[in-house]
């Protein structure tokens, strides 16, 4: 699986799913099976290097903003929500954390920015197709820290500076 094939699989499920991310789990679970295992291990790769790239102090700041506050879980779940919004709202939002508020047409903190099951998609589905645990990877993990600068979250005139378009739209 290629990383066309691979946004193609996160876009075709997200719009099924109407956006819902438990759903689009559930629907990608679904694709994946259709595939080889191999092909299914080239698709979590694809995820968890993107999952990787995301660990930035940007988008936890972002998340922050969007969420009311992130804990570490919370900005994990955030990335993988993150990834499953498609590519062109993942790499834009890699690019410049604040440009979210262009891109997303709503967010509802109860539904959005929690896509934990998109995260373990590609694991369930390779556990039903060979009955067995998916094996490593091979990819390197995260830092320790995220990258970039790191954000004060304790204070919302912070967060407000520092992303001031997703303030002013989610928070403001």
């Amino acid at each position: 699986m290629d990383e066309t094939e691979f946004w193609e699989l996160v876009d075709a499920t997200r719009e099924a799913a109407g956006g819902d991310p438990e759903d689009q789990a559930d629907l990608l679970v679904d694709r994946l099976l259709q595939f080889d295992p191999e092909s299914v291990l080239d698709f979590a790769r694809h995820f968890e290097a993107r999952y990787n790239r995301a660990y930035t102090w940007d988008l936890w700041g972002a998340a922050a903003v969007l969420l009311d506050g992130a804990s570490d879980d919370a900005f994990d779940f955030f990335r993988c929500w993150l990834i499953g919004q498609g590519r062109e709202v993942y790499e834009s939002a890699v690019h410049d954390a604040d440009s979210l508020a262009g891109l997303l047409d709503d967010f509802d903190e109860e539904v959005d920015g929690d896509g934990e099951d998109l995260g373990y998609a590609a694991d369930e589905a390779y556990e039903q197709l060979t009955g067995t645990v998916a094996p490593d990877l091979g990819i390197q993990p995260p830092p320790a820290e995220p990258e970039g600068t790191p954000v004060d979250f304790e204070h919302d005139h912070v967060l407000a500076d520092r992303f001031p378009k997703l303030w002013e739209r989610f928070r403001g």
